[in-house]
């Protein structure tokens, strides 16, 4: 069985000698400021990160994607960008422009659509191979910056809120359990969420199936259902954090002067982390507007108990 961790590791210790951008940037993050901002039960964090903002102002609708070359393909990552194949199909990236302190990018080796149909168990298994990571799928529509190019992300493990809340009982709560596969619900956390839990993959590939067609049916009209997606193995447990999505961008973003804030919502900040790559974002933005902005872009509580009835 390949050690992926001991190969990621290599890789990080290999580019961040020998690559300038990526070494320079990584050490940026010492100078990365966090705000907290406390709720009913739980925290977020606000990070100040400027190195963010291409990813947070890119231009993802079909003319701008057309119009640039696909920064994941082999052709157009900068020469010194090594990796760590994974399966054929395949590589893992260590991101130059990182949030986290080990941040990766796990692209496709084939330039195909943003899609998690088909490529759901991908993510199981990537999660299993890197323990020591979150991975993390952001949509076509919810985030990705190259929704042309198949690919997931990483970060370390216990740099998100949400991991240490679904431990939360008064966030987060057991609704329903069939062999072995268990569906969690969350209340008060300001996001329609769900959770699902198991030891058996083709059984989480099934129930997420189930909730994708369903979600599918919502959203007729979508490339594919609105999704981020987060999920990391432990022991022999899988946990999945499933947030479906009803906007990509919240009004605040394209707002002007003032009003304006430049949040492009992914995995990441609706995992407890929200990235402002503009101060003055870092320094005005409240509870209220974080509570605004989850309340657009993801569903609501109620609107998640419905699609999850009866689903396992």
């Amino acid at each position: 069985m390949t050690d992926y961790s001991r190969k990621v590791k290599n890789l990080f210790d290999n580019q961040l000698t020998g690559w300038s951008l990526a070494r320079d940037n990584y050490k940026q993050l010492d100078n990365v400021r966090v705000r907290k901002i406390r709720f009913d039960g739980y925290e977020t964090d606000i990070q100040f990160n400027p190195g963010r903002i291409t990813s947070s102002a890119a231009r993802v609708d079909a003319k701008s994607i057309e119009a640039r070359p696909c920064f994941l393909c082999e052709k157009n990552r900068p020469p010194e960008q090594q990796g760590v194949q994974y399966n054929e199909d395949y590589l893992i990236l260590i991101n130059p422009f990182p949030i986290f302190r080990r941040h990766l990018t796990i692209v496709s080796e084939k330039h195909t659509p943003q899609r998690i149909a088909g490529n759901f168990t991908t993510m199981l298994n990537l999660a299993k191979s890197l323990p020591e990571y979150v991975i993390f799928y952001n949509g076509p529509q919810c985030g990705a910056s190259a929704p042309d190019h198949l690919h997931f992300q990483a970060g370390n493990r216990g740099f998100l809120p949400v991991e240490r809340d679904s431990d939360n009982i008064l966030l987060c709560k057991r609704a329903e359990e069939v062999n072995g596969t268990e569906l969690w619900l969350w209340s008060g956390y300001g996001r329609g969420m769900m959770t699902i839990k198991g030891h058996d993959s083709d059984h989480l590939a099934s129930v997420f199936q189930r909730f994708y067609d369903r979600f599918s049916a919502v959203q007729p009209d979508r490339p594919e259902p609105m999704l981020n997606i987060l999920a990391y193995h432990n022991g022999d447990i899988w946990t999945v954090h499933i947030i479906p999505r009803r906007v990509h961008r919240p009004a605040c973003y394209f707002a002007e002067g003032d009003a304006r804030i430049l949040l492009s919502p992914a995995s990441v900040d609706i995992g407890g982390v929200f990235i402002t790559p503009r101060e003055e974002d870092f320094l005005k933005m409240t509870a209220g507007d974080i509570t605004a902005i989850l309340k657009e872009v993801c569903l609501s509580e109620e609107e998640v108990l419905k699609l999850t009835s009866g689903l396992l």
